[in-house]
């Protein structure tokens, strides 16, 4: 019984963990998507 404390435990820990980091993730990938997407726009805008 013990033991399967400790795995819910550690699975849910491990779930949060791999939350934050897909959530870490997403925004980073906005963030670089957003800076493509404007120097795009700008080269466009001085050609």
């Amino acid at each position: 019984m013990d033991g399967s404390v400790i795995l819910i435990i550690v699975g849910v820990i491990a779930a949060f963990l791999a939350l934050k980091f897909i959530k870490g993730v997403i925004k980073f990938a906005v963030l670089a998507a957003i800076v493509i997407a404007v120097i795009y726009f700008l080269s466009q805008g001085s050609l």
